[in-house]
């Protein structure tokens, strides 16, 4: 089992998702909760750079997380449109 923590700026961007994506996020953090950072059954995961993770949770909107190896923490840092992603 993972300890997750979203960035509280995920937090406040959540309800402007629709609500298609905010469930399949919920899943997405479920997921990471219960299995890990590396999630390859997701659309278009990949490592984005030490330590730093992404998929798609529709066409048009990202999730992206952070992990470090051997820890049980990992941190959701963003969750929005492709076009704003960190990364």
């Amino acid at each position: 089992m993972y300890k997750i923590i979203v960035k509280r700026k995920v937090l406040k961007n959540i309800e402007k998702l629709p609500i298609s994506i905010q469930k399949k996020l919920a899943n997405l953090i479920e997921d990471l909760k219960t299995k890990g950072a590396i999630r390859t059954e997701y659309p278009n995961f990949s490592k984005i750079k030490e330590n730093q993770y992404h998929c798609h949770l529709a066409y048009k909107w990202i999730a992206c997380w952070q992990w470090e190896k051997d820890s049980i923490i990992i941190e959701v840092y963003y969750a929005g449109s492709r076009e704003n992603a960190p990364y």
